[in-house]
């Protein structure tokens, strides 16, 4: 598994695999791991594992790689982020050394509050771009790994919009040769990967890969993507909470967010062109659940407010508190209030192995390209440009375990029930 920046996040899943493969903790959170999976009717009683189901790969399989900006190992990264307690750490303290980081591409310009001196020199992006190319070629060689996956587990870079340099692959790469502007550092991990054949992730919200280049680039390589920006904390509880308020057409007039956090995250975000980023991210899920186009005497004057501040004593420990006004039966108000004191790490590095796992095993079963059930771990989830994109966290799962059971020639199930009662 090759990491593109080896923060918080990163190290976290890092070290919490290994930590798994000793039998030292359990691996909580993750689907892949501990999920389950119905077959069948209800009365059959068939519930297997997800990984006793499909065949992915297993945990004492993966080699970890990455790049960043900084020189330091897994280990000495893992005790700059914060995230897990220095004992867990030294449990695993060899095998986290033995992770160092490959020199990274990166251009201060796409994230203004980070800098480090563990970067790539190149003519142009295209130059930079084959040097990643060629890094997880020796990385591959290196390890013997049958297969790779890599995911974008970077910091947020600045907004940015599609461009003409994004509508091909020959438009693509004349851009690379050029060093044009509107290639941030990301698009390069992602052509590489894409360019090798190798399924991505963007666990960020930038502009990396959805984008026409690199969908025409993954058909012909026949490999998966999936993205953007991992749903953790916050994004998380909107998905749960908003389809029941919707389910049972609860109205809703305003949402407001706010978030505290002090880790490098939280650290990028202050600059406001990465945090305009993360904004649109987090804000598009409400849109797309609620459908205010459908019902718009609930949803259509919704005043929905993110706010995230930088607060360095959190650490990497961040809290979020949600305000939700809501409208009930004859138009009478009433309130919720939502305060989550969560470890960003500690969600998303389920997802970043769950996202590996998947990925590979789509790679394997031939589905090349945007993997729309996937869509469950993201807050911005890619999809088809005809269709909305599904935020929907129970509708996602859905879609996630019948292309599972699609997958295994198993029926498909639509909770319909009527066979138990006819």
């Amino acid at each position: 598994m090759l990491l593109v920046g080896l923060g918080a996040v990163a190290t976290t899943t890092i070290a919490g695999v290994y930590a798994i493969r000793k039998g030292l903790a359990p691996p909580i959170g993750s689907l892949t791991q501990m999920g389950t999976i119905r077959l069948g009717k209800r009365s059959e009683a068939r519930a297997p594992k997800i990984n006793e189901f499909v065949p992915l790969a297993d945990l004492n399989d993966i080699v970890f790689g990455g790049w960043d900006i900084f020189e330091e190992d897994c280990y000495a990264a893992a005790r700059t982020a914060g995230v897990l307690e220095p004992a867990q750490l030294e449990a695993v303290r060899g095998e986290l050394e033995a992770v160092k980081p490959m020199p990274a591409v990166f251009d201060q310009r796409y994230v203004k509050r980070l800098d480090g001196p563990n970067v790539k020199k190149g003519k142009n992006k295209r130059d930079l771009a084959e040097q990643v190319i060629a890094d997880i070629r020796a990385f591959k060689e290196k390890h013997g790994c049958d297969r790779l996956v890599m995911i974008w587990t970077g910091s947020t870079e600045v907004f940015m919009k599609q461009t003409a340099v994004h509508a091909t692959i020959a438009s693509f790469e004349k851009g690379l040769e050029a060093s044009d502007d509107a290639i941030p550092s990301s698009m390069i991990y992602a052509y590489a990967a894409l360019r090798e054949g190798i399924p991505f992730a963007n666990a960020a919200p930038n502009l990396t890969a959805d984008v026409p280049a690199m969908l025409e680039l993954a058909a012909n390589t026949k490999a998966p993507l999936a993205g953007n920006d991992m749903k953790t904390g916050q994004t998380l509880i909107k998905t749960i909470i908003a389809p029941g308020l919707k389910a049972r057409l609860i109205g809703v007039k305003g949402w407001y967010s706010t978030n505290i956090l002090g880790n490098r995250d939280g650290e990028v975000l202050d600059d406001p062109e990465s945090f305009k980023t993360k904004e649109e991210s987090k804000k598009s899920a409400l849109d797309y659940i609620f459908q205010p186009h459908l019902y718009p005497e609930l949803y259509k004057d919704l005043h929905h407010v993110v706010r995230i501040n930088y607060y360095p004593p959190r650490g990497d420990n961040k809290e979020g508190w949600d305000n939700i006004d809501i409208v009930g039966w004859l138009g009478y108000p009433m309130q919720l209030k939502i305060n989550f004191l969560c470890r960003d790490s500690i969600l998303a590095a389920p997802i970043v192995l769950d996202s590996a796992l998947f990925l590979d095993l789509a790679k394997r079963a031939g589905m090349a390209g945007i993997q729309e059930w996937l869509s469950f771990y993201f807050k911005a989830p890619m999809h088809a440009p005809e269709v909305y994109p599904e935020h929907d966290l129970f509708i996602q799962l859905m879609k996630l375990k019948n292309t599972l059971r699609y997958m295994m020639g198993e029926e498909l199930i639509t909770h319909l029930g009527r066979e138990y009662y006819d």
